[in-house]
């Protein structure tokens, strides 16, 4: 049963759990449960997606009931109208808080197809430190290991933006296995039981499309990501935002 975070006539948001795709994706072509199937079979309507988040990320997921609705939301998707805000669990300690700017190309489609002649296009991600936390562990060639939590804030809605751009700036996020470390995400595994990517879309804030109001829905992280904000001391970050 997915957690539904704000319904209405229009629209629907849901905290999409860690592991679960969007939509059929020809990367994951044996995977026979989606977001969007799930959603509809629970509420016995047709939902439409009108972003996405990556498979291994959790967080606030929107959909809308009609096309015209879909339509709005994605201009306003597309116009980086909508406020996003992630948190993330990255390796080592990044500056308390910067703005990175780096072009990223497209790899796929909405389906997974590859296009590999797609021009890079502008990308920004707004970021700030939280917390840190210095592990006596020796990972790498250090005798420590550091780790860091960072809200996110991306400016743009570019493909796997956040995790690209926290490998760009040296600093990927815990449990990526194409951006990030290996190394590290083994030992979150192996020591702390945790294998998820962290990664959380825990606010988005909009226009409603019908009434014109702002709406704020949230979502704080679950399951092994809560359970290490626990373990690291950082429980206070994993409070719900108030509503727009």
């Amino acid at each position: 049963m997915l957690d539904i975070l704000y319904r209405d006539d229009h629209l629907i948001a849901i905290d999409k759990p860690p592991g679960l795709l969007v939509h059929r994706s020809d990367l994951d072509r044996h995977e026979t449960r989606f977001a969007v199937q799930l959603l509809r079979d629970q509420i016995g309507r047709r939902v439409q997606p009108v972003h996405r988040l990556d498979r291994g990320t959790s967080g606030v997921l929107l959909f809308a009931f009609d096309a015209g609705v879909t339509r709005e939301l994605s201009r306003q998707f597309e116009a980086n109208e909508v406020e996003k805000t992630y948190l993330a669990v990255v390796r080592g300690w990044p500056p308390e808080e910067g703005l990175i700017d780096h072009a990223l190309s497209r790899r796929f489609d909405d389906y997974g197809r590859s296009l590999p002649d797609a021009p890079p296009q502008p990308a920004q991600t707004r970021f700030r430190r939280l917390a840190t936390i210095e592990l006596p562990v020796a990972i790498d060639r250090y005798p420590t290991a550091r780790y860091a939590l960072v809200e996110l804030q991306p400016l743009t809605g570019r493909q796997h933006q956040l995790r690209r751009h926290l490998k760009h700036i040296a600093h990927p996020i815990i449990g990526d296995a194409t951006h990030g470390k290996g190394r590290h995400n083994r030992h979150f595994r192996q020591e702390f039981g945790c294998g998820r990517l962290l990664l959380a879309c825990t606010h988005l804030a909009f226009r409603h499309p019908v009434t014109d109001e702002k709406v704020g829905v949230g979502a704080m992280p679950g399951d092994q990501f809560a359970a290490l904000l626990e373990r690291f001391g950082w429980s206070q970050f994993n409070t719900p935002r108030p509503a727009a």
